[in-house]
């Protein structure tokens, strides 16, 4: 029952991750209109620092996600909230 119960929370949690991914060109079109909402032009100088600096925030934030984790596992500090 207990196993059952494991691949039943798994499967839904596989599902709703598929459903939550975005392929390259849909991330690249969505930072394209970001950017072009700050009223930057697409082949200009700015638009492509723009572009740069969306790309990098993301990659901030799953580095932050990432290290949040790290709090949860062995090593110094083991233990919720106790990450050094």
């Amino acid at each position: 029952m207990r196993a059952m119960r494991l691949v039943a929370v798994t499967t839904l949690g596989l599902m709703a991750g598929a459903c939550a991914t975005v392929s390259p060109a849909e991330q690249r079109h969505a930072d394209e209109a970001r950017c072009q909402s700050y009223g930057f032009r697409r082949g200009s100088d700015a638009f492509a620092k723009c572009m740069l600096d969306v790309a990098l925030d993301r990659s901030a934030d799953r580095r932050a996600d990432l290290y949040s984790l790290n709090s949860f596992g062995p090593g110094p500090g083991w233990g919720p909230g106790w990450g050094w």
